[in-house]
């Protein structure tokens, strides 16, 4: 594994730099804000003392909200991305931030305050020359740790579909990838590491008294903030580039392959740059918003998902309703385009070993048997209005327990026996190597998903070319094709990127 972990790393140094590099500019953002804010929080409730218990209160109640709460409790505000993870790491940061000013200050011996009053000092220069100065290593240490924190957190980042080394943990995960994941994780821990060994050799100069110490300190100081702003300013000067689409996609393998064939063949035909976010977590329900917004471009999807979970219809989907999906999609701003060919609906598998105790082959024959058994899905499906409650409520049947999990982690909890009964995408990958019988939809439960392309209408009106594309991959990729492109991901362990590659060239569709 580590190995292999270290093979990935070499081979993929580039993909790896640029998460790396996405990793530390959300970080340092969100440590900025953090330090500035909290900073100042910290010496007003110093100063004002009976603003600290209920300031401090609001700030550890914020701390204890679990980061994934955190992150849907801000999303319809402020959308997915990058703006989204800075905030909700600052507000995991205020809280040592904060802490540490506030007991650095008020720890000052009181002494040397009163001394400090008694040669004239203003309350403004007991704060700067006096206090601050003294509390400066409580200070340091308690933005040692919010750093190390900040950056060891900023992993989540990748769940709504911002960038970091949470991309390469979360791509892991999905695929069955563990060198990929590994190697995020390592990645993580490494630049943690070296945050902390940096700041605690900072630390270490600022308590030197000597004034030789103070002035390199000093200077380090200085030469920190003049690459932090320098960095800031370059960032902000607008860079001159042609039109950029940004494509989502959502946590899933074929929705990975999908995602680099259209990056692949629009900037192969076309003068447009491609910003592909990988692996939004959530998927619809976090992605479409997100087109509304004009935060992306253009995603992959199914009509059945559309059809349900986007507006909300509770009959079931079938084809011949595409043009009533198509003006209701085109009211929201958006078009589908560019359907793929495939049809990715679900069905319900067994462990085989149970399958041939009981003789179960068909969705009715599970409901005999399901109250002595645990059924496992993603978590959107015990959500949908097609999804879990629906599929018992038609056949009439409840399980004995259910188990919410990662996508790509549903076959491995099959594996070890920990569920009996799960969901699956009729492509997948896995399917083929699972120990599983694939039951029979005996009543027709699940709708159509056939798969496509949803763009912003207003996308495909500035840049009509993109219509070539899409065109392009029209009807091209099978049932049989997808199970064969999933499973080169999830089984044999290749690239995304290269197998759609593969794909397109196979079909004659690259230059």
């Amino acid at each position: 594994m580590i190995t292999s972990t270290f093979k990935l790393l070499a081979a993929r140094r580039d993909f790896f730099l640029g998460l790396l590099v996405e990793h530390l500019e959300i970080s340092f953002a969100a440590i900025a804000i953090a330090i500035v804010f909290g900073g100042l929080v910290g010496i007003l409730i110093a100063e004002y003392q009976k603003s600290a218990k209920p300031t401090l209160g609001v700030i550890n109640f914020l701390y204890t909200i679990p980061s994934i709460s955190m992150l849907g409790f801000l999303i319809p505000f402020s959308g997915v991305g990058n703006t989204t993870a800075v905030i909700a790491l600052t507000i995991y940061a205020l809280l040592p931030m904060v802490r540490a000013v506030h007991t650095g200050l008020t720890n000052v011996d009181p002494a040397i305050i009163e001394a400090a009053k008694g040669m004239g000092s203003t309350k403004r220069q007991v704060l700067f020359k006096v206090k601050l100065p003294l509390a400066m290593p409580v200070i340091l240490s308690g933005i040692r740790n919010m750093i190390t924190m900040t950056i060891a957190l900023a992993g989540i980042a990748s769940f709504i579909g911002a960038g970091g080394l949470g991309v390469a943990i979360y791509r892991g995960i999905t695929t069955n990838n563990a060198a990929m994941t590994l190697a995020g994780s390592l990645l993580t821990a490494v630049l943690a590491l070296v945050a902390d060994l940096l700041l605690g050799l900072l630390e270490k100069q600022l308590q030197k008294r000597s004034v030789k110490a103070r002035k390199r300190t000093k200077g380090v100081l200085i030469a920190v903030a003049a690459v932090v702003i320098g960095a800031i300013v370059f960032a902000a000067i607008p860079q001159k580039q042609n039109a950029t689409i940004h494509i989502a996609t959502k946590p899933m393998t074929e929705q990975y392959i999908l995602g680099e064939m259209l990056d692949i063949l629009i900037e192969q035909d076309t003068d447009l740059n491609v910003k592909l976010t990988q692996g939004v977590g959530g998927g619809t329900s976090n992605i479409e918003p997100a087109m509304e917004s004009g935060k992306f471009d253009l995603y992959p999807e199914y009509t059945g998902t559309g059809w349900n979970m986007v507006l909300k219809n509770k009959s079931v989907y079938s084809e011949d309703q595409f043009k009533t999906l198509q003006k209701a999609y085109n009211k929201k701003g958006l078009t589908w385009i560019g359907m793929y060919g495939f049809n990715n609906t679900y069905g319900l598998v067994v462990r085989k070993p149970i399958a041939d105790q009981y003789n179960i082959k068909t969705y009715s024959d599970l409901r005999d048997h399901a109250q002595d058994l645990t059924f496992g899905a993603e978590y959107d499906f015990f959500e949908r209005k097609d999804g879990y409650d629906a599929l018992c409520k038609a056949y009439n049947m409840r399980f004995g327990k259910t188990m919410d999990m990662d996508i790509g982690l549903k076959y491995k909890a099959l594996s070890e026996n920990q569920i009996d009964v799960m969901v699956v995408f009729t492509t997948d990958g896995q399917l083929a190597d699972a120990n599983a019988v694939v039951l029979k939809d005996d009543k027709n439960f699940f709708p159509s998903y056939r798969c496509g392309n949803v763009v912003r209408t207003e996308v495909l009106n500035a840049h009509p070319e993109l219509k070539k594309v899409f065109k392009k991959l029209t009807g091209k990729i099978s049932d049989a094709d997808m199970v064969k492109m999933n499973n080169e991901v999830d089984v044999k362990k290749k690239e995304p990127r290269d197998v759609a590659r593969a794909f397109l060239k196979e079909k004659g569709l690259l230059k």
